[in-house]
Formats: C-alpha cells, structure tokens, sequence
C-alpha cells in the first residue's frame, strides 16, 4: 500500500468519527422535585400508646399527633401535687395565724399558769417571812424559792406565746412560708410541662410522609417520629458545572419539562450554592469535567400556582 492511499485511509476514518461524534445528541440537564421537610419529634422517651394521624395526611399547627406513655412524670406528679398542698397550707396557715380554738386554748392556759404563780408567790412570801424570823428550815425555804421560780418561769412562757399571737407571726416566717410555696409551685410548673410533652402537637402546618415508629414501640427524646412536607414549598435542584454556570443567574426565567406528567412549568433561579467537591452531583451537566467546581441552583415556581401534587425526587428537564 502506498503512502498516498493510507493518508487518504485516515482522512476517511477521521471523517467518519467526527460526523459519528457530531451525530451524538447533547443531552438535557436534569434536575429533582424537591420540598422543604420538617420533622416532629419527642422531648421525653416513652412508649407510643396512640397515634392519631396517617402518612398522606395534612396536619395544622395545634394538632395531637400521638400520645406517649412516661410512668415516671405520672409518678412525680404525684407527689409534687402533695408538696405543692402541704406548701400552700403552711403559708396559710402563717398568714392567718392561729385559729380562734387555738387561741381560747392558749388563754385558757395563761390563766392557769397566773394561778399558779399567784399561788406560788403567796407561798413565798409567807415562807420568806417565816424564815427570816428563823421558823423554818433552810432546806425547805429552798424548796419553796424554787417552785415559785418555775411558775414564774412558766407563766412567762406561756405569756410571750400569747403575745405572739396577738401581734401575729413574724414577717420572716411568713416570707419562708411563701418561699416554700413558691418552691414547690416551680417544681410542679416544671413536672406539668414535662407531662404535657406526653403528647406529640403540630408546631407547623405538615403534609406527613412517613411515620417512623407503631404503637407499642418506645420512642426516645429527639428522635424524628413523624417527617413530612411544608405545604407550598415545592422546588427543583438541579447541579451546574463552572463554565455554565454564568448561563443561569440569579433571577433568570427558565422553562421546566416534568417527564412523568408531559408537563412544562416556568421557574426561576432563586439561589446559587457552591457545592464541595466531595458533594453527590445529581443531576449532572453532560459535559461536566471532574476538575470543576459544582453548583447548587435553586429554583422556584414562577407563578403562584398549586405544585403540592408533584412528586418528591422525580426528574425534571431544563428546557433549552
């Protein structure tokens, strides 16, 4: 074979891979049906008695999602109800003072002890008189002093209770007493919040997806029960390589093909994140090249329309 017909050979074979390659059809851009997602989950662990909601359905802020079962708080509820009583009583019971039984008692027994100690330094007195005059022992003289002394004693006692009473308690009684009840008010403030976290309530208006737990099954604190969808919150991603990203900034108008329902919508970009490069590409540009950067577009419905119906994770196409 001569040197000219094996040029002419590669001439051809050159031709026919470039009208090959250009023959090739450039591949659209992909992108994803996304939704904002928000979650619900307990703040206490316990068993699930009751869910009260399905997957699919649409739930609003304030609505009972499920009950949990948690014997520990129904246990110290309990008791802090009774310390919260005993408390309060106390208080009361310092702010009123003694009650009118209780105050004729202890006049009753102010009387006796005056009785008695008027009884007692009668005998003194004689006794003295007898023994400065030397007609009785010393020894029973002592005995005597001594008695009078202690209804002297007792009588004082029983008076400054009475005084007690008719000034009323102390100022510094009653501000422990109200310490106490505020105390124990706090403690059963703080046991009631963690009952009612018994149940699980909407925070968000939520189109749920998925229920992650039954009933019967123990559910632990900060663990995702119930996920779902923000209602009206539909958006697609999509990634762009570098040296297309300039074609979409933010803003821009671009047109939308939805494969499974033979539909086109019109969105716009409103966002434009950049992606690590560790970061799933996925919905790649067809002729992205492994050294450039990625970028995240976010768009959004151009109109006002109702897209909730779309479907999470199905494919959509970039229109050119």
């Amino acid at each position: 074979m001569t040197t000219k017909n094996i040029t002419l050979g590669i001439a051809v074979v050159a031709t026919l891979l470039s009208s090959c390659s250009s023959s090739v059809p450039e591949k659209p851009v992909q992108g994803k049906i996304k939704k904002e997602i928000i979650s619900f989950t307990p703040k206490v662990t316990g068993r699930i008695l009751k869910i009260y909601v399905q997957e699919g359905d649409l739930v609003h802020t304030g609505d009972t999602l499920a009950m949990l079962d948690v014997p520990e708080v129904d246990a110290k509820l309990a008791q802090v109800s009774g310390v919260v009583k005993a408390a309060t009583a106390q208080k009361t019971l310092a702010d009123n003072g003694a009650t009118e039984n209780q105050r004729k008692q202890l006049k009753a027994k102010l009387n006796a002890t005056k009785e008695q100690f008027m009884y007692a330094e009668k005998s003194y007195n004689r006794s003295k008189a007898m023994f400065d005059d030397g007609l009785i022992a010393p020894q029973q003289f002592d005995e005597i002093t001594a008695k009078y002394n202690a209804a002297k004693e007792q009588q004082d006692a029983v008076q400054a209770e009475w005084n007690e009473v008719e000034k009323g308690v102390r100022y510094e009684t009653k501000d422990a007493a109200a310490g106490q009840q505020q105390q124990a008010l706090g403690v059963l403030q703080e046991v009631e919040i963690a009952y009612s976290e018994k149940y699980i309530i909407a925070t968000n208006t939520m189109e749920i997806e998925t229920i992650t737990l039954h009933e019967g099954e123990l559910a632990t604190a900060g663990f995702a029960l119930f996920n779902g969808y923000i209602p009206n919150s539909t958006y697609f991603r999509m990634t762009i390589g570098e040296k297309q990203i300039g074609n979409f900034p933010k803003g821009k108008e671009l047109t939308l093909e939805i494969p499974y329902l033979k539909q086109e919508i019109k969105v716009k970009v409103q966002n434009i994140k950049q992606l690590a490069r560790y970061a799933d590409v996925t919905s790649p540009y067809p002729n992205l090249e492994m050294d450039e950067a990625f970028y995240e577009l976010k768009l959004i419905p151009a109109d006002s329309g109702d897209w909730s119906s779309l479907l999470v994770n199905a494919s959509v196409l970039l229109k050119k």
